[in-house]
């Protein structure tokens, strides 16, 4: 299963203007925590803007399947909204009904440290709280594409964390994560894929020796016909003939499919775990 496919994708912003992207071919499907790196003004920013569907591809093809929360490299504060209105009226633009979209607004106020300032109206908050209720806001109705762009700057060390666990939760649930960070250790350990703008091209970068290391699986036996969609850490599945499916997945990913399994609209029955061999 693809959550995003690049096609030959390309973008100017002149007809005649130097190319910032071209031909990039990309796929990435569900559970992936993926860096973006690149020099300043290589066309990081506009290859998440290719896949937010903020700037049209000028050449090629960009597919998104399910929907895309975008944090920008600079949010906007002078916007009509107080903070919690703010939230909730993107919540319901994410298609959250208005109880959930309250809820959700709150919940990440809170998380965030801003629950007393959700009556500030956004041109009067600190640039970093503005900063947190930018990062909230895609972070919301837990969209199947979370793209962070520069999103931890400005936060506190606190609100660093807090996204930090938000965006490996997000790609354990079963989302896809693009980020940008300045910082090279951001998110060390649980990016699993890395790539490199350069040239107007896009190149995947080696994996660090700690993520080559083989990788323990875990096996997870399942009675069920049909299964949730955007299982975490896209786990492989073999149709038993006793009706059984068995679902294979790397050891890190393992409790977020277990959650996935037995808090689904229709509790899937898990028959047993087991852990299996090293995958290389």
């Amino acid at each position: 299963m693809e959550l995003l496919r690049l096609s030959a994708a390309g973008k100017r912003y002149r007809r005649s203007g130097d190319w910032v992207l071209r031909e990039v071919e990309l796929a990435l499907g569900p559970g992936a925590l993926v860096r973006i790196e690149g020099a300043n003004g290589s066309g990081k920013s506009t290859l998440l803007k290719l896949v937010a569907g903020i700037e049209p591809p000028s050449r090629g093809r960009v597919r998104v399947a399910g929907r895309t929360a975008y944090v920008p490299e600079r949010f906007p504060p002078a916007l009509p909204f107080e903070a919690a209105g703010y939230l909730r009226h993107l919540g319901r633009i994410h298609g959250l009904g208005s109880a959930a979209a309250a809820e959700r607004a709150d919940f990440w106020l809170d998380r965030f440290g801003l629950a007393d300032r959700a009556g500030t109206p956004l041109d009067r908050l600190s640039k970093g709280s503005c900063q947190k209720v930018a990062v909230a806001q895609a972070l919301l109705a837990d969209a199947e594409v979370l793209l962070l762009d520069e999103a931890w700057t400005g936060l506190d060390q606190a609100a660093r964390a807090t996204l930090d666990e938000a965006a490996a939760d997000r790609a354990e649930a079963g989302g896809l994560v693009l980020f940008v960070d300045h910082d090279p250790t951001r998110l060390a350990g649980r990016t699993g894929r890395a790539f490199r703008v350069a040239g107007a091209g896009l190149r995947e970068l080696a994996p660090p020796a700690a993520a080559r290391a083989p990788q323990q699986l875990m096996t997870v036996v399942v009675a069920a016909a049909e299964l949730p969609d955007g299982l975490p850490g896209a786990p492989e599945r073999a149709a038993g003939p006793d009706g059984t499916v068995r679902l294979t997945v790397a050891a890190d990913h393992s409790d977020a499919l277990l959650r996935r399994l037995l808090t689904a609209a229709e509790p899937v029955r898990v028959l047993d775990v087991h852990r299996v061999g090293a995958a290389r």
